[in-house]
C-alpha cells in the first residue's frame, strides 16, 4: 500500500513538473512572439505609412531646425517597395555601435516600385530623399562619412594614405537628406542674383527663407546676445575687418526687425567668377556660381533631349549611373550602350531641391538632380523639438510647410 502511494506521488509530481515546464515555456514563447509582432508591425508603419527622422544642420533653417523630430510621410507620394530587402530592421547604412558594418546585404536588389499614393511632388514640398551622390562614400578616421566624389579630386595616392577602401551602398541605404523642392520634371530653373525663377517666373519664396547678408548698426557694433535671441538665429555673425558690418544669415521678419533698428542691409550674392563645385562641374562653358546660374531643364521620364559636348555635362551621371547605362565619349562622339547617338530619353522623373537656409545648404546646385526612385517621402509634422537640452514647446505637432 506505502509503495503505491509513493507511486502515486511520483507520478502526481512529474505532471506537475511537466505542467510548469509548459507554462513556462508558454511564457517564453508568447513574449518572443510579443516581440516579433512589434518588430514586423514597426517594420510595415516604417515602410509604408511614416517614419521618424530627426534634423542634423541647419540646411533648412527657419523651417527647421536642428533637433526638430519629425515625421515623414510615405503615403503622399506612396510608399517605395525596399530594393534591399535583406537587411536588419530599422538600420540604415550602418549597424549601430559600429564604424563600418553594413546591415544589409546586396544578394538580393529588387527594381525600383512604388505603391500609389495620395498625390505627387509638388513645387515647394519639404522632401525626404536618399542623398544621390552616396552612392559611394569613404570612411575617415573616426568612422564619418566623407563624399567620395569630392574628395576623389585630392588624388589616389592621398586617399589610399588617409581612408579605406570606397564602400558602395544600394539606393534605399544611402544617407537620407531633406529639402524643399523647387522644380519638378519638366521644369527649366534658373537663378539670377540669388533670386530663382522656374520657367522663366520668379519662384515662391519660403515664409522661412533665409539668405545671407551685409549688416551694419548705427552704432557700428556687433548684434548683442539678446538681439539674436529675438532673431532666433544661431548663427554666429562674420565681421567684416574693421568696418562695423558684420555677416548674418537672416530671414523677411528679421530683416524688418533689423531695419526697424536703424541698420544698413545688403544682400551676399556670389558672382563674377565660376565655381567649380557648381553643378554641371564644367567651368569651361558654364561659370556659374551658387547665385547665378542655369537655366537647366529638370529631366522628365519619357521626353527626349540633344547630346552633345555642351549638354552632356548635365545628364551624364543620369545616363550612366541613375539609369545604368553605359557611356563613353570618343573622338567628341558620344556612344551609349556601344551605339554612337546624339539624342537621350530619359526613363524617370528627377527633381531639383535647395535648402530654405540658401548659404547654409549642400544642394542641387552642387549636385544636380534628384531621382525619383530615391524619394523616401513627404516631411509631414514636428513632433518633438529640443534647443540646448529644453524643449522647444512651440514647435509640437506643427505641420511642415
Amino acid at each position: 500500500m506505502s509503495k503505491t502511494l509513493s507511486n502515486m506521488r511520483v507520478f502526481f509530481s512529474s505532471i506537475k513538473q511537466a505542467e510548469k515546464g509548459t507554462r513556462q515555456k508558454s511564457r517564453l514563447r508568447e513574449w518572443i512572439e510579443a516581440v516579433i509582432f512589434a518588430v514586423v508591425a514597426a517594420t510595415l508603419i516604417r515602410t509604408f505609412i511614416f517614419e521618424a527622422f530627426v534634423i542634423p544642420s541647419a540646411s533648412m533653417e527657419k523651417t527647421l531646425l536642428i533637433n526638430d523630430f519629425i515625421f515623414v510621410s510615405k503615403v503622399s507620394y506612396g510608399p517605395r517597395i525596399p530594393i534591399t530587402p535583406l537587411a536588419w530592421p530599422f538600420t540604415n547604412h550602418t549597424m549601430p555601435f559600429t564604424k563600418d558594418v553594413a546591415p544589409f546585404s546586396t544578394t538580393v536588389q529588387w527594381p525600383y516600385r512604388r505603391l500609389p499614393g495620395f498625390g505627387h511632388i509638388e513645387r515647394n514640398d519639404v522632401v525626404v530623399f536618399n542623398y544621390p551622390c552616396g552612392d559611394t562614400v569613404l570612411k575617415n578616421k573616426a568612422g564619418e562619412d566623407e563624399d567620395y566624389y569630392t574628395m576623389a579630386s585630392l588624388g589616389a595616392e592621398y586617399l589610399h594614405k588617409n581612408y579605406g577602401p570606397p564602400i558602395t551602398r544600394p539606393v534605399d541605404k544611402r544617407e537620407t537628406w531633406i529639402k524643399r523642392c523647387i522644380a519638378v520634371s519638366g521644369d527649366t530653373i534658373e537663378i539670377v542674383s540669388g533670386e530663382v525663377y522656374i520657367n522663366h517666373r520668379p519662384g515662391r519664396i519660403p515664409p522661412d527663407f533665409q539668405a545671407r547678408y551685409y549688416v551694419t548698426m548705427p552704432d557700428r557694433k556687433r548684434l548683442s546676445e539678446a538681439m539674436l535671441d529675438k532673431l532666433g538665429t544661431d548663427h554666429i555673425p562674420r565681421p567684416m575687418r574693421d568696418s562695423g558690418m558684420f555677416i548674418h544669415n537672416l530671414s523677411p521678419n528679421n530683416l524688418d526687425t533689423l531695419y526697424a533698428r536703424g541698420a544698413r542691409i545688403k544682400r551676399v550674392i556670389v558672382e563674377g567668377y565660376g565655381d567649380y563645385r557648381i553643378f554641371p562641374f564644367d567651368n569651361k562653358h558654364y561659370e556659374w556660381t551658387q547665385d547665378c546660374m542655369g537655366p537647366v531643364y529638370v529631366p522628365k521620364k519619357g521626353v527626349t533631349v540633344t547630346l552633345d559636348t555642351l549638354t552632356l555635362p548635365f545628364y551624364r551621371r543620369i545616363i550612366d549611373t541613375y539609369e545604368h547605362n553605359t557611356l563613353k565619349v570618343v573622338d567628341n562622339k558620344i556612344y551609349i550602350n556601344n551605339q554612337e547617338t546624339g539624342t537621350y530619353t530619359f526613363k524617370m522623373n528627377y527633381y531639383w531641391m535647395m535648402g530654405d537656409n540658401r548659404n547654409e545648404s549642400t544642394d542641387s546646385r552642387f549636385w544636380g538632380f534628384v531621382p525619383e526612385d530615391h524619394i523616401v517621402g513627404k516631411a509631414w509634422i514636428i513632433w518633438m523639438s529640443f534647443d540646448h537640452g529644453h524643449i522647444r514647446w512651440r514647435r509640437l505637432f506643427s505641420t511642415i510647410k
